[in-house]
């Protein structure tokens, strides 16, 4: 019995099958261009045919990366990481400083209260005891990625 012609793999079109992954991974959760880029390098597919269909995947709505950002904040936001730290995350992934930019501004005054939320929901309601309490909870806020400025203001312990 012989195998049909389509499904002998030095038949299959490379294009085909970079797009069928790049759909795949896209199916699961939005990916910027350069994280699609390199999953796919990584699978051993030739970047002038990963960068065609990526090209084209873009101009047809497939790959968002605007879309990519607004959620991407949204939900980091919600697991409360700060500004900073999601703002690195999202170069890494290879988006621009304004799209980054343009994606922050519909949060930027929640920023207080999404860093007051954390405090609570990790150290309760009561104000730091001491100084090394202080600096215990400043570390893990800076961590998180929250500037230094809006920390003083939420921890408000003086000595």
């Amino acid at each position: 019995m012989s195998v049909p012609a389509a499904h002998k793999s030095s038949e299959i079109d490379p294009a085909a099958e970079v797009e069928r992954i790049a759909l795949k991974l896209l199916a699961t959760r939005e990916h910027s261009r350069r994280e699609l880029a390199r999953k796919l390098s990584s699978r051993g597919f030739d970047g002038d045919v990963m960068d065609a269909v990526l090209d084209r995947l873009v101009a047809e709505g497939s790959i968002n990366e605007a879309r990519l950002a607004e959620y991407y904040v949204a939900e980091r936001m919600g697991k409360g990481f700060g500004p900073l730290r999601i703002r690195g995350e999202l170069r890494e992934k290879g988006l621009a400083d304004e799209l980054i930019r343009q994606s922050f501004d519909p949060v930027s005054d929640a920023w207080p209260d999404c860093l007051a939320a954390l405090c609570e929901r990790r150290f309760g309601n009561t104000p730091p005891v001491d100084r090394a309490d202080y600096g215990r909870r400043a570390r893990f806020l800076e961590q998180r990625g929250f500037p230094t400025d809006l920390i003083r203001r939420v921890l408000r312990w003086t000595d």
